[in-house]
C-alpha cells in the first residue's frame, strides 16, 4: 500500500445528493454505452424492461430474442474470461507479494473475513425472523433447505437452483404452489442483498488501497447505488464483478482495483448466493404464512 496523505473522492455533498441521483438518468444512452456510464446504462435497461413488459408480448418478442442472443454472446466471452482469470490474477498477487510483501495477502484475509462475516450476520437476520414470525427453529429451517442451500453455494447462481428452491418451499416448508411460484422467482431477481452487502465492503477495501476518502455523502452514494444495480441483475456466476465496477466508478474509485479482489470473489460469490437464496425461502415462508392468516390463500385457492 503506498503511504501518503489519502485523496478526496470527487462526490458530492449531502445537499447535493439529489441533484446527483437526477443527474444519473441517461440523456443519451449510446452515448453513455460508449463512455462506458454503467450506472446510466443500467437505470436504461430498467426503464427499457418495465416497456418491453407493459407491450403487447407479440411486439417486444422480436427485441426480446434480439436482447437474449446478444446475452449468450456477451455470457460466452465472460465465460473465456472467467476461465484465463485465475492465471492473471495469480501472476497479479505474485507481483504485488513481492513488491509489498505478506500484508496484501494479510489485508486479502481481512477483506475476506468481513465479508463473510457481515454474510453471516444476514443469514442471522433471515432465521431470526424464522423463528419470530414463524415460531419455528432457525436449525429446522436450515434442516429443510439444506439441500438448496448448498447447490446454491456450489453453482453460484440463484437462477440454477429456482426449480429446486420451488420445490423445497413447496414440499418441506408447506408453502402454497401460488405464493413460492411468485416469490422465488421474483426474488432470485431483486433479492441481492448478499451482493450488494459486498460491493459495499469490496467499495470500503479499496478505497483503502487506493488511499481514496469517502465521505458521508459518498457513503451513502455507494450504498444507493448497490442496491438499485443489485436489483434486476441475472442470478449467474460472477455477475457481482460486474455491478462491482458500476459502483467503484460512482465513488471515484480506480475499477482497475477489481483485479485485486478477483482471486478470492469465487467463495465470496457462492456465500452471498447461498444467503440470497435463503433469502428468498423465508420470504416465500413468511409470505405465505401472512397470506393464510389474512385468508386471502383460501379464498385464491377456492377461486
Amino acid at each position: 500500500m503506498e503511504s501518503g496523505t489519502p485523496t478526496q473522492a470527487s462526490t458530492p455533498t449531502l445537499s447535493e445528493l439529489p441533484e446527483k441521483l437526477v443527474t444519473l438518468l441517461p440523456s443519451n444512452p449510446l452515448t453513455s454505452m460508449v463512455e462506458g456510464q454503467m450506472l446510466q446504462v443500467v437505470l436504461f435497461a430498467m426503464i427499457m424492461g418495465v416497456a418491453l413488459v407493459m407491450m403487447k408480448p407479440e411486439q417486444a418478442k422480436p427485441l426480446l430474442d434480439l436482447m437474449d442472443s446478444l446475452q449468450e454472446v456477451c455470457m460466452t466471452v465472460v465465460g473465456w474470461a472467467m476461465r484465463l482469470a485465475p492465471i492473471a490474477v495469480f501472476g497479479l498477487m505474485a507481483q504485488l507479494t513481492t513488491k509489498i510483501g505478506l500484508n496484501a495477502i494479510l489485508g486479502m484475509s481481512v477483506y475476506v473475513c468481513t465479508v463473510l462475516f457481515g454474510l453471516i450476520i444476514l443469514l442471522s437476520l433471515y432465521l431470526l425472523l424464522v423463528f419470530i414470525i414463524s415460531r419455528e427453529s432457525p436449525f429446522a429451517f436450515l434442516h429443510s433447505t439444506r439441500d438448496v442451500l448448498l447447490l446454491a453455494f456450489s453453482t453460484s447462481s440463484s437462477a440454477a437452483v429456482m426449480p429446486l428452491s420451488i420445490k423445497t418451499a413447496e414440499e418441506n416448508l408447506k408453502v402454497h404452489s401460488s405464493v413460492s411460484q411468485f416469490v422465488i422467482p421474483l426474488g432470485a431477481t431483486i433479492n441481492m442483498n448478499g451482493t450488494a452487502l459486498y460491493q459495499g465492503v469490496a467499495t470500503v477495501f479499496l478505497a483503502q488501497v487506493f488511499g481514496v476518502d469517502l465521505s458521508m455523502s459518498a457513503l451513502l452514494l455507494v450504498v444507493v447505488t448497490a442496491v438499485g444495480a443489485s436489483i434486476g441483475s441475472p442470478g449467474t456466476p460472477g455477475v457481482g464483478i460486474v455491478i462491482l465496477a458500476i459502483v467503484l466508478e460512482t465513488a471515484g474509485i480506480p475499477t482497475a482495483g477489481i483485479a485485486l479482489i478477483l482471486g478470492v470473489d469465487r467463495i465470496l460469490d457462492m456465500s452471498r448466493t447461498a444467503v440470497n437464496v435463503c433469502g428468498d425461502l423465508v420470504a416465500a415462508k413468511l409470505m405465505n404464512q401472512w397470506m393464510v392468516k389474512t385468508d386471502i390463500l383460501e379464498t385464491t385457492a377456492t377461486e
